[in-house]
């Protein structure tokens, strides 16, 4: 068994973060595997350099080791650059010019969604434009890549995953629309660059939050398109606080560094996260 823990650096680690980080680890040493940390450092706007070591200091507060350097996604760009090379010779990817505004008005006008209903999905402007017309704006105009959402459907076929103790789930990538593969400011989405890298790094189980269930079905399908292994996929319940929501990075009294300045003991806190026990005010729910 080989887990992963991939924070951003973007921020301190928090609760909910550590309750990841504890099942992944605890999922490998248990079955005599291995765990690895991966950052996930590509957003050059908001990745800063401190809080890569300063995640790394919370993750060995709480007992956690990993075995070898972590992995940097900034470290790994020429893959992900060959990988949406590959998606593009074989017409599964178009540049979007669309900026959020646009996609807005598209989405708020009448019939603005694909099915004529109110959804946020792509509503697929620039999949039909000409090639020539392509090129030309490519030079002048910002663009991400997206996915051509059916016809990659159609080049994969059907698609199963298995959520670990529920058994084979059916993907449903349709759903997501013509997602973005490579933004106008990052050379890789998430959806490409995790999928890629669990793949180089061997993870054979995916710990992670139940808020990315819905990501695993476009997961599954670049695994089918770029001949990828499928791990076995657990989702766990999301730590919340007394206002119901789920923790981002600005709950400062939930941050890791807090707590820890605070004087818990990190090491305790993990034993508790292990059995399903939260601080007082925080509590597990499934989105």
């Amino acid at each position: 068994m080989l887990t992963r823990f991939a924070p951003s650096p973007t921020g301190d680690l928090h609760l909910g973060h550590a309750y990841s980080a504890v099942l992944a680890h605890a999922a490998a040493r248990d079955a005599g595997g291995r765990f690895l940390i991966r950052i996930d450092d590509i957003d050059g706007s908001r990745s800063r350099e401190e809080f890569i070591g300063a995640s790394l200091a919370d993750l060995a507060w709480l007992g956690i080791d990993w075995d070898g350097d972590p992995v940097r996604q900034s470290a790994r760009l020429g893959t992900y650059a060959a990988a949406l090379d590959d998606l593009r010779a074989r017409s599964l990817v178009y540049p979007c010019f669309c900026t959020r505004a646009d996609i807005a008005a598209s989405l708020a006008a009448p019939h603005g969604a694909p099915d004529g209903s109110a959804g946020a999905r792509y509503p697929g402007t620039c999949r039909g434009l000409g090639e020539a017309e392509r090129e030309r704006r490519r030079a002048a105009e910002p663009h991400c890549w997206r996915l051509d959402i059916e016809r990659a459907a159609a080049r994969a076929g059907p698609l199963v995953w298995e959520e670990q103790g529920q058994g084979a789930r059916t993907a449903n990538p349709l759903a997501h629309g013509d997602i973005v593969l490579a933004r106008k400011d990052a050379p890789a989405s998430y959806h490409l660059a995790s999928t890629l890298d669990d793949a180089a790094m061997g993870v054979t189980h995916v710990v992670r939050g139940a808020d990315l269930i819905a990501s695993t079905d476009v997961h599954r399908l670049l695994q089918a398109l770029l001949g990828l292994p499928t791990p076995l996929y657990r989702h766990h319940a999301l730590v919340c606080g007394a206002d119901g929501k789920r923790l981002a990075k600005r709950d400062a009294a939930a941050s890791l560094a807090g707590l820890r300045a605070a004087g818990q003991d990190g090491r305790a806190l993990a034993a508790d996260l292990c059995e399903a026990r939260l601080p007082t005010g925080y509590f597990l729910q499934m989105p």
